[in-house]
Parts: C-alpha cells; sequence; structure tokens
C-alpha cells in the first residue's frame, strides 16, 4: 500500500519559528513531564509552512533547536499528540519523548501505560489476567532518530514521521493510532544540533559537508553512544533505559540508522547469528516475524534494495547497543541501517548484489539517489512496524508477559543454557563416538547440576569496595532489573551476609539481563570456514559487568529466601563510619575507588595526603599496602566526614602517626591527549576524570609539538585508540584546511607523528614527566625507545596472525602484586578487558606487577590462541630519563565499565609525579 499524499507533502525548513509555547515542567522537577496537550485543531502547521522547504530537500538540514520549536507548536495544535520530557542530555538539553495515539487512548493513557507495565514485568499476574490486559492494552512502539548524529536521515525522517501520524486520515492509519500507542524520540540533541548547524553553516550549498566536525556528537562518546545501554553511564542513555524499562514499556522498539551496505538502500533484520543465549527464544521468533513484514512492506510498495542477514555484519550478541538490550527485556529491538545524504549521492553497482537471493530479494539499480527517497523508505518501514503492532495488538502484549512469565519460572526452577562451551564438554565426553553421541549425556553433560543457572546472587556488604558495586546496582536498577537489600543479617548454606547486604534474584522477568550482567558470555568460536580465520564478531563477544568492575558476588544456585526490602531506586553508596577516637589523623584503605575523589578533594584545599607503601595497622584491622594516610588538620576534618557520609568510606581515627615509609602525593597536572574530531577513548577517559575529581586540560598534537611541555602538565595520558600504527607524518589521515573552520577549532587540527610529536613528548618524560599509555597506545612508549617488546609479534614484527591469535573484546584473569604503587587496591587476581591488545615480555627482574597467568584464563568472551599470553606483562612501569613512562596494556578504562582496572590509571596519575620530584 502506498502511502497517502498528505504524507508525501511533509516537509522541513530551518526558518525560525515565530512564537514559542512555554514548557510546563521546570528542569529540575521529575525525570518524565508533560509539556503540552492541546485541545483539537483542524489544522496543523505543516513542515513547508514552519520550515520552508520539503522534507528530504537536497542540501537542507533541520537542526535541533528549530525541531524543538515545531515539536512544541505541533503539541499546542494537535489532539493525537502528549509532548513529554524526559531528561537533559549532556549539554543540558531537553530531550522529548512525542505520545502519540488516538484522542481517545490519550484521554486513557495511564491505563495503556499501567498495562503495559503490569505486562512486561509479569510479576503477580496470572495467564487468564494477561490475557484479558492484552485484549484492553494498546502495544506501544517505540520509534527513534538521530542516536548517531552524522547519520542524518533518522532525525529528518523522526520529523516527517510525526507530522504524518498527526494528520494521517486513511483508513489504516485510524486502526492503527486506535491499537498503538507510539513513542517519537530524538535520542542524541546535542550531536543533532552540532552536524545540522555544521552542514548548513555554508551559504553555497555544494560546499555543505559533516564530515569535517571537530568534536564528537555526543559529548565524551560520539558513536559510543549506542555501546553504553546496559551501563548507563551517559545521561541520554539513562533518560531512554528509564523509559523503555521504568515508564511506557514498549513492546517493540525501533532504532533508525545509516549507512546501508554497498550496492543497497537498507539494511533490516533479522540478523546474522550468533545471537545470545541468555534471552528467550520468542523474541528472535518474533523478530523475524517484523524482519519480514518490514521487506515485504517496501517490496509490495516497490522499493527494491533491502537486505538482511548475510547483506550486514550486524548480530544479536552484545548486549550494549539500544535495540539489542531489548532482547534481554523481552522486547523486539529493530535496526535499519539505510543509505543517504541532504548531498545527492549514488548507489554503487556491486554485481553481486544485482542477483536476487533470500537476503536481498528485489535488487536496486545503480543511480543517483536523492534525501528525500531515504525519508520516504523510513516511513514505508515505519508503517510496517506499526502496522504489524496493530494485526497483532493482543499478541505482542501477551507474549511480552508470557516471556516474562517465562523467565520467573525459570528463576523458581534447576534450569541450564546450553551454550558452546556445554557442547564442547558434551563432544568431549563422547570421544570418538561423536557421531552416534550417547542420549545419556544430555543428562549428565548438559544437565550437570555444577552446570546450573543460578537462582540469585547475593553481593555482601562487607566488600573491599562497596561503593563501586552499588554503582553497578545501579546499572541494573537504571536497565528495570528489581535489586533488594537485606533489612537484617541472613545465612545461605553455610555463609552468613550482613544487613545491607544486596540480593538480585533471577525470579523477575528481566532474568536474561541479569544472567548477562553476572555469568560469562559463551561466545561460539565463529569461523569464516573451517580451519580458517575467524569471523570479525559486531561487538566484544565478552563483557560482563560485574567482572569488569570487581563485583564481589555469591552464585546461588538453589531456592533460598532472604529478609529484604526492594531498593526503590538508584542509590546513594551507604555512608561508612569513622571508627576510632583518635586525633592524630584517618587511615583509609585503599580498596575503594571513591577514595580517589577524596584524595582529589584535599589535595584542591592543600591538605596532605599520603600513600603507605607497606601494611599498616588501624585499630584492630591490618590495611594493605597504600592506605591512605591523612594528617589531621582543621582543613582535613569536614572534606573526610564529607566522604565517609556521602562516598561510603570507612576511616580509622588514629591517636598517632602510622610508622613505616609512605608516598607523598601532590596534585596533580594532567594532560589528556585528544584530536580534531574527537577520539572515543579519550572522552570516556574524560568522563571518569570528571566522575573522580581529577584535574586535567584536553590538549591537542599543537601543543605537543611545541614543547616545553614540563611547564604546564606532571602527566600526560594518551588513550587506547590515539596512537596509529604507523606514526609517520605521511600516513596521517587529511584534515581540514584551517582556513575552512572556525577559528575556535584551528588549534585542533594536527597529528602526533613520529618525526615532530614523539621527541617533545620523550623530552617531558626525560625532564621528570610521567607518560601513561592506555591499550593499543603503547605503541608510543616503543616509539620513545622504551623497551617495550609485545609477545604478539613476530621475529618479524608483524602481528600474529588471526588464526593463531585473537581476542575481540573479551574479559581476561590476570595476576596482580599489589604491594606496588601502581597497583594498589588491586585485588591479587583481577579481570580486565582485553580488545585486540598487547602482551609484554618482562622488562626487568621484579618488574611484573600486573601479569596474565601462566595457565591464561578468559574469564568472558571469545579468544583463540590466548595462551600466547601465558606469563605476559600487562602493565609496565619504565624510568625514562628523570620520569617515567606507564605502560597500561589492557584497556583499563573500555567504555567506563572497566572499574576494577581503572584504578591502574588512577594510581598511575598520582604516581609518577610523586616519586620524580617533578615540581608542582
Amino acid at each position: 500500500m502506498t502511502r497517502p499524499p498528505a504524507v508525501l507533502a511533509a516537509s522541513l525548513a530551518i526558518l525560525a519559528l515565530s512564537s514559542v509555547s512555554a514548557l510546563a515542567l521546570d528542569a529540575a522537577s521529575a525525570p518524565t513531564g508533560v509539556v503540552s496537550q492541546a485541545a483539537p485543531a483542524r489544522g496543523l502547521t505543516t513542515p513547508l509552512e514552519a520550515f520552508g522547504h520539503e522534507v528530504g530537500a537536497d542540501y537542507r538540514l533541520i537542526t535541533y533547536s528549530q525541531f524543538e520549536r515545531y515539536l512544541q507548536t505541533l503539541a499546542g495544535q494537535s489532539d493525537r499528540m502528549k509532548l513529554l520530557e524526559i531528561g537533559k542530555s549532556s549539554e543540558g538539553r531537553t530531550q522529548y519523548l512525542s505520545v502519540v495515539s488516538s484522542p481517545q487512548n490519550l484521554a486513557n493513557i495511564d491505563r495503556y501505560q499501567e498495562i503495559a507495565r503490569r505486562l512486561a514485568k509479569a510479576e503477580g499476574v496470572s495467564e487468564a489476567e494477561a490475557r484479558a490486559l492484552a485484549a484492553e492494552g494498546k502495544a506501544v512502539v517505540w520509534i527513534d532518530g538521530g542516536l548517531h548524529s552524522t547519520e542524518t536521515v533518522p532525525p529528518q525522517a523522526l520529523i516527517a514521521a510525526l507530522y504524518e501520524w498527526l494528520t494521517a486520515e486513511d483508513a489504516e492509519a485510524r486502526r492503527i493510532l486506535d491499537d498503538v500507542v507510539i513513542l517519537f524520540a530524538p535520542l542524541n540533541p546535542d550531536g543533532w544540533e552540532l552536524v545540522s548547524t555544521w552542514y548548513m553553516r555554508n551559504e553555497d550549498p555544494l560546499k555543505r559537508e559533516y564530515a569535517s566536525i571537530p568534536r564528537l556528537y555526543q559529548k565524551y562518546v560520539g558513536h559510543d553512544n549506542n555501546r553504553d545501554y546496559y551501563l548507563s553511564a551517559m545521561t541520554e542513555t539513562t533518560n531512554v533505559n528509564r523509559q523503555f524499562f521504568r515508564e511506557w514499556f514498549p513492546q517493540i522498539i525501533y532504532n533508525h540508522h545509516q549507512t546501508a551496505p554497498a550496492g543497497t538502500v537498507v539494511f533490516m533484520p533479522p540478523f546474522r547469528d550468533p545471537f545470545n543465549y541468555n534471552y528467550d527464544p520468542l523474541v528472535m521468533s518474533t523478530l523475524s516475524e517484523v524482519g519480514a513484514a518490514m521487506h515485504s512492506r517496501l517490496i509490495e510498495e516497490g522499493k527494491p534494495g533491502s537486505t538482511m542477514r548475510s547483506g550486514a555484519n550486524y548480530s544479536t550478541w552484545n548486549n550494549g547497543m539500544e535495540r539489542s538490550v531489548t532482547y534481554f527485556h523481552n522486547a523486539v529491538g529493530l535496526l535499519t541501517e539505510i543509505t543517504g545524504h541532504p548531498t545527492p549521492s549514488q548507489i554503487s553497482l556491486i554485481p553481486d548484489n544485482q542477483l536476487p537471493r533470500n537476503d536481498l530479494p528485489l535488487p536496486v539499480a545503480p543511480q543517483t539517489w536523492r534525501f528525500a527517497q531515504s525519508i520516504e523508505y523510513s516511513q514505508s518501514i515505519n508503517r510496517a512496524v506499526l502496522n504489524y503492532a496493530s494485526r497483532n495488538k493482543d499478541r505482542v502484549l501477551f507474549n511480552i508477559w508470557r516471556m516474562g512469565q517465562n523467565a520467573i519460572d525459570k528463576g523458581n526452577a534447576d534450569t541450564w543454557r546450553v551454550t558452546p562451551s556445554a557442547i564442547d564438554a558434551m563432544n568431549a565426553a563422547a570421544g570418538e563416538n561423536a557421531r552416534r553421541v550417547d542420549p545419556a549425556l544430555y543428562e549428565s553433560v548438559l544437565r550437570d547440576p555444577a552446570r546450573r543457572d543460578p537462582r540469585g546472587y547475593v553481593i555482601p556488604a562487607d566488600q573491599a569496595d562497596l561503593p563501586t558495586a552499588v554503582a553497578f546496582l545501579n546499572s541494573l536498577i537504571k536497565t528495570g532489573v528489581d535489586v533488594e537489600r537485606a533489612t537484617r543479617a541472613f545465612t545461605i548454606g553455610a555463609k552468613t551476609y550482613p544487613a545491607g547486604s544486596y540480593v538480585v534474584k533471577t525470579a523477575q522477568a528481566y532474568r536474561p539481563h541479569v544472567l548477562d550482567m553476572f555469568e560469562p558470555q559463551d561466545h561460539p568460536h565463529d569461523l569464516q570456514y573451517p580451519g580458517g580465520p575467524p569471523k570479525l564478531p559486531y561487538d566484544a563477544t565478552g563483557y560482563t559487568l560485574a567482572m569488569q568492575m570487581g563485583v564481589q558476588f555469591d552464585r546461588i544456585l538453589d531456592g533460598f529466601e532472604a529478609p529484604t526490602e526492594r531498593v526503590a531506586d538508584v542509590m546513594a553508596p551507604p555512608p561508612g563510619r569513622i571508627e576510632g577516637n583518635g586525633r592524630a589523623g584517618w587511615l583509609i584503605d585503599h580498596a575503594p575507588i571513591n577514595g580517589y575523589v577524596l584524595t582529589n578533594r584535599l589535595l584542591a584545599a592543600g591538605v596532605p595526603v599520603f600513600w603507605q607503601e607497606g601494611e599498616t595497622r588501624a585499630g584492630r584491622q591490618t590495611l594493605a599496602p597504600g592506605a591512605l594516610w591523612i594528617p589531621a588538620d582543621d582543613k582535613a576534618r569536614p572534606i573526610v566526614e564529607a566522604a565517609v557520609r556521602d562516598l561510603g568510606l570507612n576511616a580509622h581515627a588514629v591517636a598517632c602517626a602510622p610508622g613505616g615509609e609512605r608516598i607523598a602525593l601532590k596534585p596533580v597536572r594532567v594532560g589528556l591527549v585528544d584530536r580534531y574530531g574527537g577520539s572515543m577513548a579519550s572522552g570516556w577517559t574524560q568522563w571518569m576524570l570528571e566522575q573522580f575529581e581529577y584535574p586535567f586540560e584536553v590538549i591537542y598534537p599543537q601543543r605537543l609539538d611545541a614543547g616545553d611541555l614540563n611547564k604546564d602538565f606532571d602527566v600526560l595520558v594518551f588513550a587506547s585508540d590515539m596512537i596509529p600504527a604507523d606514526l609517520s607524518a605521511a600516513a596521517q589521515r587529511e584534515q581540514p584546511a584551517p582556513d575552512s573552520i572556525p577559528a575556535e577549532y584551528r588549534g585542533w587540527l594536527g597529528h602526533i607523528t613520529a618525526e615532530k610529536t614523539v621527541p617533545q613528548i620523550d623530552a617531558f618524560a626525560r625532564a621528570g614527566g610521567s607518560v601513561v599509555t592506555i591499550g593499543s597506545a603503547h605503541r608510543l612508549a616503543a616509539a620513545m625507545g622504551a623497551p617495550v617488546q609485545d609477545v604478539l609479534r613476530g621475529a618479524d614484527g608483524k602481528p600474529v596472525a588471526s588464526t593463531d591469535f585473537f581476542i575481540p573484546g573479551a574479559v581476561m584473569q590476570t595476576e596482580v602484586d599489589n604491594s606496588r604503587p601502581l597497583t594498589f587496591g588491586a585485588p591479587s587476581r583481577m579481570n580486565v578487558f582485553f580488545n585486540r591488545n598487547a602482551g609484554f615480555r618482562p622488562a626487568g627482574e621484579g618488574a611484573s606487577m600486573v601479569r596474565y597467568p601462566q595457565q591464561v584464563e578468559v574469564s568472558s568472551g571469545w579468544a583463540i590462541g590466548a595462551d600466547k599470553l601465558s606469563g605476559a606483562d600487562a602493565v609496565l612501569d619504565l624510568e625514562h630519563g628523570e620520569g617515567r613512562v606507564i605502560v597500561l596494556g589492557p584497556d583499563v578504562v573500555n567504555r567506563a565499565q572497566a572499574r576494577a582496572s581503572s584504578r591502574l590509571l588512577f594510581n598511575a596519575l598520582f604516581y609518577g609525579p610523586a616519586v620524580t620530584g617533578a615540581d608542582d
């Protein structure tokens, strides 16, 4: 069915609206608030009237601020729309949600929202009640745009879609509006504003482009805003997760993206294998149904060029993306990747893509492609999804209950997930009889009692770093998981847990997400062909958040009860305590990561802070090496007391200063290196430094090349993607000409090169500065002449072939000597995130402090040839002239998830300046 003429006439523009409705919700109020809901109006302001050009007009992009004004105008005119504020962006812009349905549905929207909640959570809802609620309720479908802001089709199409569904009067549209509540959401206001403004800054349309934008299109994280959905660190992600799993509970979530694979128009589901073994299979079968409806709609309308599965690399394994986190919450997550650009583009000729096949049923001819065509395709796909939801309203509502109830039932019984390692164990047990496997092995191997799924997890309140455990639990709460807190001590088996311990049971609707955050990911051995190289996974294969954050927890395999109360919302760390009455000062254990916040506050106030080099007695306790010693004075006391109260730290007030050697800390001047266009790894590092209150300055290659770095900095930090494999000037990417960009960004241009930059960094270190490299930035240390030898390179200097070694994002176990300043506070065995990183040959006798075990352990994910890391160092601390080069081999930041190993970075920032005697 073709779309009605009213939709084809939908339009956008960049003319400012003359009047703007006042916002009804103050920014400091609740996370979700009504901006406006109007009485019905005869006519709505069309996009053409508002902006002056048609939807998808060549060389035109509308900014977010213009869209915001149009949103408020429509909300004041339409009885099909309820406009909500759902939070603020990282730069302070408002995120909106447009709730669109029939006027009758909007009049009862609270009831339909409650039905969606009860069915999604399933708790206390019988099957008969679920069927009745499904019949009464309305399907809830989320449609968004603009997450990746240089993907310009989705945000522009979002405006066209909103106008379409506020004005469409055809029979299909009226039925959909009666059956469905549509949630239209812009995801990245800041990036939308940046990219559109940058594109439109040139008066000459032929010079318009956004390839040269100077910074990340979402503050801190850029493209990684679609990798944050289980951690929920960014404000934008948290705002969206709240709508998904705590407010609206949509059964279908459609995340628009671009660009399409070459020679096609749009990639749509279904996706390629592997899928994740934690979620309900009904998610995948329903996803295939919706995907079929999407492809069929385009083909019915004569719109060629849609591809699926093998047409692209997208899978459903990793939990971090917006559309994939939904699978772990029993919802159907859709991703489309469409072609298109405001500057006319080309559909290329790929000969193989002219031959129809299951995954590309109707090929598209090579041609010039217009922006408006992409908008039209997007509208058709929206219609396909919404029509599916309407035609299957009762099913999608009932099935989200069914999956939630399945999860609750599994959490109350002995269950086993079948994963690749279980199949490997079965094949090993079968031995030479692999072609005729004894059926008894199903019970003895796949139903081995030791392989049971947990009934729940207990996070003890007396663990070394409780504030980090609370941060982990907050990530669960943000994604709708039910967390409970013990009101008194309780015992399970032979172990007693103190009051205040936390319990996460798997008998809840979002059990798949719970398992995915606690249990190892067991990725299949996925090769391009037997004996061949591995297939590149879409993202990290192992990412278990509890492991990355270093949370201590117990897996409880049998049913259990505990005296608990449900946690209502995200939590502050429980207040710590001050033990003892001494007046000489305070000792604080180095293990809680919030200690770095306290240290930075004390140093900022001019208060002395020390690290005790050996073990230290504090009352009846012995604190491990690295304990903070804070001599008492009037400025220190309120800072320490506030940290105990707000940061969850325990302090020991002692009567006399501790003995033993100590390291005097000093305020550090940190230079965090970035580049024009922005580094996501540097952005994540910036976010972490801000969270832990480190003073720092973002600097660029021109500043490095200028030299005299010791004048301004004590430490230079190079994040994992900052150093290319080839540092020669000739190998660097082309950048815009200085006179083609605003003057404020010209100082950001430049490259880190072997010829000009490395000598200045080398001089900085030799004069007493500290150079800290993370992950693949270890290449810089080698370029400086430091003794960095990568065990993953052959005698010829070339990397080991992927058939022999391949770890594309996995959690690895390390052994730690935590008596060293760089490792103070770390456990003796620590998980690190390894993503195409390095292992190092020991740099000298006794130099090893973090190493991979002789028997290498993959804690979570997929690894080929992991034994090549056997005994290799993961961290190097190298003297370099009067200064230091500190090489942190793993990605100790990893999208702000790797808190267990982030302490290595935090220690490095203080340690180098403290021991080199660099000037304050």
